[in-house]
């Protein structure tokens, strides 16, 4: 997930005209670097390497449903409290129980990873203790207002293990600067 440094995947007033928000594709200046070696493309390749795709239902509809294809034909989960009556395109599959998406999902990838996607899917697979790591593109940059990614936790601490911290070296737009951290969620 790309965030801004004030924890927002999104900017203000984000629908399915304005996706991202206002000023939120700024978070995805990044992705500029994603073919070039060095960290964001080391992320970026990880990122194709999934092998299914757990998203929000909001977050699927904002990106115009990937045309039914996230990348490379992957199954794509999207977590919904409604399935809607028109057959879903490609790949997707709608899931309305969380536990039952992860299942499904970590079935679907076999040995690889899944990728998830979307504020609410996240904190609904955080809150299940579904989700097992964090990957966070850290942007620096203040948005100020918007869809933050973890604002519907509940009150206890999530502890986490930082595994790996990856920074771009100096690049010439220093909006294409981001901080790439992984962390693993412990378990108690």
């Amino acid at each position: 997930m790309t965030i801004s440094l004030d924890g927002y995947v999104t900017g203000p007033q984000d629908s399915l005209d304005t996706p991202m928000g206002i000023g939120g594709f700024r978070l995805f200046n990044w992705l500029d670097r994603r073919n070039d070696p060095g960290p964001s493309g080391q992320v970026y390749a990880e990122a194709l390497a999934t092998r299914a795709v757990i998203s929000g239902r909001r977050t699927y509809e904002h990106a115009d449903r990937w045309q039914g294809d996230h990348h490379g034909g992957v199954p794509i989960f999207v977590l919904t409290h409604n399935v809607p009556d028109d057959p879903p395109p490609g790949s997707v599959r709608y899931v309305t129980d969380v536990h039952t998406c992860a299942a499904q999902a970590r079935a679907a990838a076999g040995e690889g990873d899944v990728m998830v996607h979307g504020a609410g899917a996240a904190q609904a697979l955080l809150r299940a203790g579904q989700l097992d790591e964090l990957e966070l593109h850290v942007v620096p940059v203040l948005l100020g207002q918007g869809r933050r990614l973890f604002d519907n936790l509940p009150a206890e601490h999530i502890e986490l293990d930082a595994v790996r911290r990856l920074t771009t070296p100096q690049v010439e737009d220093l909006a294409q600067h981001v901080t790439h951290m992984r962390y693993r969620i412990r378990r108690p």
